[in-house]
């Protein structure tokens, strides 16, 4: 077999695992918690947390508690890209359909559009019921404080939620498994998930992360910098001509160097203000969202998830051509 026929193979075989787990995605959701590998992953990152940070209230140690983090870190990354490289190295015997088809049930734990849009939408229903049940669905979608957030606050919390995740459980862990297969996706879910876990300024959990999770923090903004900035041209597509440079001139305003860019292209697009109380606002001349933005922002970041799968379908197929 020629390097052109190889090559070909190899591209059908890696788009036709894209759209498989993306059906299984779409069919199933999220595996039991038991076979989940970022459950694992967590898991991994809550046990060694707490070895490589400090206590609240104790004595800082930031060189010490810096390269603990990112020996830590490490250790838990080579682990699972060694995992998924030796899983596709075992495939490589299996014929091409039965190698996607493997492949594809080991990417799918990897990315989440169905739970994300299944949260949203949850929190948009609890809304409709009372401010309270609003609040409380929404406090599993954030880390902040939600007890006196208004109406609007919810519903841009979520909105903005659904933007930023659209790139870190979706665009993202694709990307990644076109550059570099399952282990590119595998390593970049891991280093989202410290990015959750570890990647906080200041105490959490009775732990403080100011030097021990920076590592993750700045690993995932440089895994995330391309792929943040696709998801928002993927995000503005229908206005791309009209709204880029405003898109482009909100993704600054957020503390995080990346999620700026498809909440700003979400809000821009819709014609809504989304912010953080204190800390970002964007597109601050939009209106506040109602009800029915969420279900358009539901709408517009599916079409996305639509693209990525036409896309994964054009490669399958002109590979077979």
């Amino acid at each position: 077999m020629d390097l052109l026929s190889v090559t070909q193979t190899d591209g059908a075989v890696l788009a036709s695992a894209v759209l498989v787990a993306l059906a299984l995605d779409r069919s199933f959701g999220e595996p039991p918690a038991r076979l989940h590998p970022v459950v694992a992953m967590g898991h991994y990152l809550g046990t060694v947390g707490r070895r490589v940070s400090r206590a609240a209230g104790a004595v800082p140690r930031p060189g010490a508690e810096f390269w603990l983090g990112a020996l830590g870190w490490c250790a838990g990354a080579a682990l699972v890209a060694a995992l998924a490289w030796a899983a596709g190295w075992l495939m490589q015997t299996l014929h091409p359909l039965d190698q996607a088809a493997l492949m594809g049930v080991l990417l799918k734990p990897l990315l989440s559009w169905r739970m994300l849009r299944d949260e949203v939408r949850a929190v948009e229903a609890a809304l409709a019921e009372s401010l309270a049940a609003g609040r409380q669905r929404v406090g599993w979608l954030v880390s902040r404080d939600v007890t006196h957030l208004s109406e609007t606050q919810v519903r841009e919390a979520a909105v903005s939620t659904l933007a930023e995740n659209l790139n870190d459980s979706v665009v993202a862990p694709l990307f990644w498994f076109a550059v570099a297969g399952l282990p590119g996706a595998a390593l970049y879910r891991f280093a989202n998930t410290a990015d959750a876990m570890w990647g906080y300024r200041g105490e959490r959990g009775g732990r403080d992360w100011t030097w021990a999770g920076k590592w993750a923090a700045r690993v995932d903004d440089a895994l995330s910098w391309l792929p943040a900035r696709l998801t928002a041209l993927l995000i503005a597509l229908p206005t791309v001509g009209r709204g880029w440079s405003a898109v482009v001139a909100n993704a600054g305003r957020t503390p995080s160097p990346n999620g700026g860019w498809p909440m700003g292209a979400l809000a821009v697009g819709l014609g809504i203000r989304l912010g953080k109380p204190g800390v970002y606002e964007l597109n601050a001349q939009g209106r506040a969202p109602l009800a029915g933005d969420t279900a358009q922002a539901l709408r517009r970041c599916g079409q996305v998830v639509a693209m990525l799968s036409m896309v994964a379908a054009s490669v399958l197929v002109g590979a077979l051509a």
